[in-house]
């Protein structure tokens, strides 16, 4: 791995990527003597999202969303019709409540 400055780097700062992208090697770049980056080329993907290299590399054992208990045991909780919401119709419209000073 080479290193360089990081005033060389600003001279010739095209030139440098160029040879990155054409070699593959990776090259630090110092200022005042230490090392401040790290310069290599982009990885070999072909998509644009990092996120697609992990296709196909988990498996969805069951339903991430349902409920965790048995599925008899869930009818036998809610009912033929699902969870009622207390209060009357789940589609009814809600009425807002008022704040009042809190005095």
């Amino acid at each position: 791995m080479e290193s360089i400055n990081a005033s060389y780097f600003k001279a010739r700062c095209l030139k440098i990527l160029d040879r990155v992208r054409e070699t593959g090697e990776r090259i630090v770049i110092l200022k005042r003597g230490r090392p401040v980056a790290e310069l290599w080329p982009p990885s070999e993907s072909e998509s644009k999202y990092p996120q697609s290299e992990l296709k196909g590399t988990a498996t969805v054992v069951g339903d991430i969303v349902g409920p965790v208990v048995p599925e008899h045991y869930w009818d036998s909780l809610t009912g033929a019709g699902g969870i009622e919401e207390p209060g009357g119709d789940a589609n009814a419209p809600r009425k807002r409540s008022r704040r009042t000073g809190g005095e």
